[in-house]
């Protein structure tokens, strides 16, 4: 069963993080997790997980990131259609459209996102903070707000060509 699901998602350690309780003779950890689980094809969920080892934290930070997964229309299966931004808390996001090769240009978090996403080509800058969880955040926010132009056409009653046609130069 589980040889299935690793093959089918690629999954990406954002981070670990040690927390201490200080009790009664000493300290005792625990351990948080960030993980993105994606299938490059469109599909990408973030997860976090805390626990007493670190495995069983990346455990079970990876199903709650398969339980919140979420579809991202992207063109031609390379870039989003159009500029976004995104917000929460602190954290901004500008994710931009990129031409064919223009890479992955993220910080941090971003770019495990965007490669667990399948994007190839893809512009974003963070602004505010660069706490993971609230990059991820703003990021899946973003994601959100994205629209496809089908979407689009069927809300203005119009159809896909009339809002896809490019601008004619002089």
């Amino acid at each position: 069963m589980f040889d299935n699901e690793k093959s089918e998602f690629n999954e990406h350690l954002v981070t670990i993080n040690r927390v201490a309780k200080v009790v009664k003779g000493g300290r005792r950890f625990g351990f948080a997790a960030i993980m993105i689980v994606g299938d490059s094809k469109g599909r990408v969920g973030i997860g976090t997980g805390k626990a007493k080892e670190v495995p069983e934290a990346v455990r079970k930070a990876t199903e709650n990131a398969k339980n919140k997964m979420i579809r991202v229309h992207l063109k031609e299966n390379r870039t989003l259609h159009h500029d976004v931004v995104g917000k929460f808390g602190a954290g901004k996001v500008i994710l931009r459209a990129a031409a064919p090769g223009t890479g992955i240009i993220a910080g941090g978090p971003m770019r495990a996102l965007f490669e667990s996403l399948g994007v190839k080509d893809v512009v974003a800058k963070s602004t505010g903070t660069s706490n993971p969880h609230n990059m991820l955040k703003a990021t899946f926010n973003a994601f959100k707000m994205s629209e496809s132009p089908k979407s689009i056409a069927s809300k203005r009653s119009k159809n896909i060509k009339e809002i896809t046609k490019q601008k004619e130069t002089k």
